[in-house]
């Protein structure tokens, strides 16, 4: 609960979040919860003060819901982020223990807190604070050694050579290795020996050598790439014919060729299972979002890029639920707190839709985009 405390205060302004608990005699999902908030409140205040009015102002946050549903009732919180004063926030917060129904079900709302989100701004900032001043006199002391590490490997300093038919720049110790590290170009190879990494291979272009492929059936494979959309397109590429066991990334925006002994060794240490790793929602669905647009139509991409089924949208939960290997949904339709319910059940990495419902929250690991913010 404290971490999720931590990201509702990212909204910008956020004063306040207002924790409450409540009870619903019933079994309800987390956008049946919101709506009933939305709706009862409704015709309470003037208009300018309505709960959906200060959410598209920006005073009122997206509200958040954790529940849990056994023995035909359902339990949970909510967390409803106010950059409003404090009398205003906490007419908000009473509003909010009128409702009484969640669909059909009875339910009882109570308001826990109101807790300020300043104060525990300074508290993170005090601990931080004390953090970097620990890390300041460790990382002094951690440059001295690396300064002379550098000094004394470049005596015994290694080149790369050319491996393969297609002269892949590579490390010396390419053949000998049972795990190899895949990277994109000469630079990124010549860097990693700087910092002392072998057993690595540059695929130098989008399209995967044959080299690359034939070491992939015989290897375990890391892919370290860059933090970029060239990076996404490789990675997608590599697994559809040289699957990785591991993905590493270099930060969102930077190149491994970029980086420091410190950042690369971070990075490779950092790495995830292929499965794990978010494949980001690139313009290649600009021609599928066209082609679905007014069909009120959906379809399943699997893991290795490939369509696997289309259907009306009406099945769109049924069939995903039926499905495995899903790496992201495309539907003309709106994107729900119940679709994404099952598909972080089903690992799906990427989702897009013709319109996000209002209130829906963003997993971790997952990527949500509308029609309209694909081009």
């Amino acid at each position: 609960m404290q971490a999720e405390m931590e990201k509702k205060d990212q909204y910008t302004g956020i004063k306040y979040n207002i924790i409450a608990h409540f009870v619903i005699e019933g079994i309800v999902e987390k956008h049946d919860v919101i709506g009933a908030i939305f709706g009862q409140t409704e015709g309470l205040f003037p208009k300018d003060f309505e709960l959906r009015e200060l959410q598209r102002s920006g005073k009122i946050g997206r509200i958040d819901i954790e529940l849990k549903s056994a023995n035909d009732k359902t339990t949970g919180s909510i967390t409803v982020p106010s950059s409003l004063d404090k009398p205003e926030t906490a007419v908000i917060a009473a509003a909010m223990e009128t409702v009484d129904r969640v669909g059909p079900c009875e339910a009882k709302v109570t308001i826990e807190s109101i807790r300020d989100v300043r104060v525990d701004k300074l508290k993170r900032i005090q601990e931080r604070a004390k953090e970097l001043m620990r890390d300041w006199k460790v990382k002094e002391t951690h440059d001295i050694e690396i300064m002379l590490d550098q000094v004394s490997q470049e005596d015994k300093k290694v080149e790369p050579i050319h491996y393969g038919r297609e002269r892949l720049t590579a490390t010396p110790d390419i053949s000998k290795r049972k795990d190899i590290i895949v990277v994109e170009g000469r630079a990124d190879i010549i860097n990693l020996l700087r910092a002392g990494i072998s057993g690595a291979i540059a695929v130098e272009g989008v399209k995967i050598p044959k080299t690359v492929r034939d070491l992939a059936n015989k290897m375990e494979i890391t892919a370290f790439l860059d933090g970029d959309r060239g990076g996404d397109l490789i990675l997608k590429e590599l697994m559809q014919v040289a699957k990785p066991k591991y993905v590493a990334r270099a930060p969102r925006g930077s190149e491994v060729e970029e980086l420091d002994p410190t950042q690369i060794k971070a990075a490779l240490a950092a790495r995830v299972p292929v499965e794990e790793a978010v494949v980001p929602i690139t313009s290649e669905y600009v021609d599928l979002v066209k082609e679905l647009r007014g069909t009120l139509e959906a379809v399943l991409v699997g893991n290795d890029g490939k369509q696997i089924s289309r259907f009306p949208v009406s099945e769109l939960v049924d069939k995903l639920k039926q499905s495995t290997n899903i790496q992201s949904i495309v539907f003309d339709g709106i994107i729900t707190g119940r679709l994404i319910d099952v598909a972080v059940e089903k690992k799906v990495k990427a989702i897009v839709g013709d319109r996000i419902a209002e209130g829906v929250r963003v997993p971790s690991g997952m990527e949500i985009k509308a029609f309209k913010d694909i081009s």
